[in-house]
């Protein structure tokens, strides 16, 4: 859906859920702030019996006088307009249409701009995408396609603030859309920090202290689980930075009930345990999680939880899914450990065309760059043999310059203009930043197309449950397998060891074929 496609009507109602947060005032400022550039009326306003309280959402709403109005009673807005009905358009942003945490309004029209699971059937204007941390970036998003340049720093901070809170102050974010509008957008940050520093009070320090009082610990491995009373998210993020400090404890899970599901909060003092990897797996199937790797969160969808997990309470549910966690993984440490090449079959890389990138025509030598992908950033430093390798799906990975010579045929021409790269969907293209100037630019414009030669020969075998492998090239963080991915090991270096995502090695490799004896 484009922002475009809505202002053909007039007038326009956004609508927060109930309770707004810091994250729908602000996505629906956004929104308002354009249609309003476009000569359109738009008018933002949230519903329920409670007006806003919080002395940080108060204090956002006056300093970046952002216009909002409480409707208590829903009934008598609706009958005071035309036929029963809101004129022009109806967006709920931040939340669905119908959802149990929103009230829902009669409208002419109606839209949907959010980032959580879909709950209901949704209208045919919809843009929902779970996969970013707030609803503020997916607006962000909006706004950049629409050509629509945020140069106001009060939008810029509110944007900002928005995505600060939802994600325990960038601390789960996991999306490099995130990542991206985080640094695109004017900040005021001594608006942030006192709003940051006006955000709890006396009761949810209260909740925080008597959450900790009570606990779940696993001393076979080290985790432990608290659950809280209804809390703000970052109150998670609060006990959980605690509990984490205690030695005993490698990582933990905070975690508490909301209006439609779970909240919960994930930390790790150790590399064997990824707080976005742990995360993701607890919200595997019944909702999104990830972050960083010490620290990360995630949202449990209650109605997809209770149709998976009907008989099974949410302490037991977080203990279940732990064990299981650590019952069923691999470590590979690759270059301690000794594969088994004996259940491991032989092959090549398909003749397809890929993405590289010397590394010292794009940006000066020794220069500190971080790839921004949609697996994560990567840091490096440009070194004179370094080229970067891009994925038929936008993965990047590095390489050397003689290991590429042996592997790949290089062209001159533009990886971007390839068909194949123009039929790909990528859900993020790649990224470089100049860590010492600020810079950022596309790797896919600096991109050359280059094809295998038949000499990147490796061993596979399909993975059956979970591995983590620590790799020659990185051994701070892992590569995570899932079962049904490949295991792999380039046949000239038995400590080159690496995981292949299931699509991609399939449109990758092919297996090598052994010529049969000629006949006597």
């Amino acid at each position: 859906m484009k922002l475009s496609e809505l202002t053909e009507y007039d007038p326009i109602t956004i609508q927060c859920h109930d309770n707004p947060d810091a994250d729908a005032i602000a996505a629906g400022f956004g929104l308002c702030r354009y249609f309003e550039s476009k000569g359109r009326r738009a008018q933002l306003i949230y519903g329920g019996k409670n007006k806003i309280q919080k002395p940080n959402l108060l204090l956002m709403l006056e300093h970046l006088e952002i216009p909002i109005t409480h409707i208590e009673d829903t009934a008598a807005y609706v009958q005071e307009q035309p036929g029963g009905k809101l004129p022009g358009l109806l967006i709920t942003v931040d939340c669905q249409y119908g959802a149990g945490n929103v009230v829902k309004i009669p409208a002419q029209q109606v839209a949907v701009i959010d980032h959580h699971q879909i709950e209901t059937v949704q209208p045919q204007l919809s843009e929902i995408n779970p996969h970013v941390g707030s609803c503020s970036t997916l607006v962000w998003q909006l706004l950049c396609k629409a050509g629509y340049e945020i140069k106001d720093g009060r939008l810029g901070t509110a944007l900002y603030y928005g995505l600060f809170t939802d994600t325990n102050q960038f601390a789960e974010i996991f999306n490099p859309l995130d990542m991206d509008m985080r640094e695109a957008v004017p900040v005021d940050k001594t608006l942030v920090t006192l709003f940051r520093n006006s955000n709890l009070s006396l009761q949810e320090m209260e909740v925080a202290g008597v959450a900790m009082i009570r606990h779940i610990y696993n001393d076979d491995y080290h985790y432990a689980i608290i659950k809280s009373k209804p809390c703000d998210p970052n109150i998670l993020g609060l006990i959980s930075d605690f509990l984490i400090q205690v030695a005993e404890v490698y990582c933990c899970v905070v975690y508490n009930e909301t209006m439609d599901g779970y909240k919960f909060s994930v930390r790790s003092c150790v590399k064997e345990v990824q707080a976005n990897d742990l995360a993701a797996f607890l919200a595997e199937g019944v909702g999104s999680g990830g972050g960083h790797r010490e620290k990360a969160g995630g949202f449990i969808n209650m109605a997809l939880y209770e149709d998976a997990y009907p008989t099974l309470h949410s302490e037991a549910f977080f203990s279940e899914r732990l064990n299981d966690y650590f019952d069923h993984c691999q470590i590979i440490y690759a270059k301690q450990y000794e594969i088994d090449l004996t259940e491991m079959s032989s092959y090549v890389k398909r003749r397809i065309p890929l993405g590289y990138v010397e590394a010292k025509d794009v940006l000066p030598l020794g220069t500190p760059i971080t790839i921004r992908t949609l697996e994560g950033d990567v840091d490096m430093v440009v070194e004179e043999d370094l080229i970067i390798m891009v994925g038929i799906k936008g993965e990047v990975y590095p390489n050397r310059r003689e290991r590429f010579a042996r592997t790949y045929e290089a062209t001159q021409e533009p990886y971007h203009e390839c068909e194949h790269h123009s039929q790909c969907d990528l859900l993020y293209e790649p990224t470089v930043h100049d860590r010492s100037t600020g810079e950022v630019m596309k790797l896919i414009d600096h991109a050359k197309m280059c094809i295998a030669n038949g000499g990147g020969q490796i061993y596979a075998r399909e993975l059956t449950e979970r591995v983590k492998v620590f790799t020659a090239w990185d051994e701070k963080k892992y590569m995570l397998g899932k079962p049904g991915d490949y295991l792999a090991v380039r046949n000239d270096d038995q400590h080159d060891i690496y995981v292949v995502e299931r699509d991609i090695f399939f449109k990758t490799y092919e297996e090598k074929k052994t010529l049969s004896p000629e006949p006597q």
